[in-house]
């Protein structure tokens, strides 16, 4: 369990890529407005640059947040820096968010935001596969860290308590030989081979054999939380729905279970009832407001 606990009334509430809901994901922006909406933790992705550099962005490739194009993996720091990632989102960032071409962070810039909080914050990493880089990404992430005086055995950097996830079993099965299982958390989601498959835009025949080893994935992903070898559970709110009993059986065995991604008020009651202790979503202050009302009035949402 992470050093930061939820008030026994209420899930802990993170910030899915930031305030995202607000400004544009993953920029400095979004962040600094996460925390001022009171999130009790932030979410982010990250990837590597071709310089080794390790920066929030959710996507492999550059062109739907960014005027950039093509893979990040193919540009240096320095080189994402000269793009915009804000001006998508067509919000106008506040002067004290930073300027246009401050909003691209590293996992560095995002724990000195977080350190400036004032308060324990929650920092939920997640390492996204396929990387070009496979497991060195996890390598620098920890490299990193460990250089930000991160404490292995309570997985803390100063006020932040830090988490990771992956839906990639290979990923977590690796970060299970440095970091205790506790702050593990096994990403999940519900899907079909026929939806994955048509998703990805390719041939029946390549997209079948693509769409089936993501499928022997999550099934290998569900065998790691059944047998209990990491201590938090990632369900999609889709995969929450359609898989209630499973949930429940997550919840009793003693698996810590965060949500993503909840901003709709009927989500937020359905996981409180499933007792699910951590919610991830693009509004934070929205789902905030909506926890700390009365319980009855929650239960009676619909």
């Amino acid at each position: 369990m992470t050093p930061i606990e939820s008030a026994p009334q209420r899930p802990l509430v993170f910030a899915h890529r930031g305030a995202s809901g607000a400004f544009a994901e993953h920029t400095r922006a979004a962040y600094l407005q996460a925390l001022a909406d009171g999130a009790d933790g932030v979410e982010c992705d990250l990837h590597l640059t071709r310089d080794q550099h390790l920066v929030l962005l959710h996507d492999a490739t550059l062109d739907r947040t960014s005027d950039g194009t093509g893979p990040v993996a193919d540009r240096t720091l320095s080189e994402l820096q000269d793009l915009d990632f804000s001006s998508w989102k067509g919000a106008r960032i506040p002067d004290d968010f930073g300027a246009k071409s401050e909003q691209l962070l590293t996992l560095p810039d995002l724990l000195d935001l977080l350190r400036g909080a004032g308060r324990p914050v929650a920092l939920a990493i997640e390492l996204k596969h396929p990387s070009p880089y496979q497991l060195k990404l996890e390598d620098t992430v920890l490299e990193v860290l460990r250089s930000e005086g991160w404490d292995a055995a309570t997985s803390t950097v100063d006020n932040i308590a830090v988490t990771f996830m992956s839906f990639d079993p290979d990923s977590v099965r690796y970060l299970l030989q440095s970091v205790p299982a506790q702050f593990i958390c096994q990403l999940v989601d519900d899907l079909s081979v026929h939806e994955i498959r048509g998703g990805l835009g390719l041939g029946p025949i390549a997209g079948g054999a693509v769409a089936n080893v993501m499928k022997a994935a999550q099934t290998e992903a569900e065998d790691i939380l059944d047998n209990g070898d990491v201590g938090l559970a990632g369900p999609g709110m889709d995969y929450v729905k359609e898989y209630q009993s499973t949930i429940r059986h997550w919840v009793e065995a003693g698996r810590r279970l965060r949500v993503w991604t909840v901003d709709a008020a009927e989500d937020v009651v359905l996981c409180q009832q499933l007792g699910v202790h951590e919610i991830t979503t693009n509004v934070p202050a929205q789902v905030l407001a909506q926890l700390n009302e009365p319980s009855v009035e929650l239960s009676h949402r619909k």
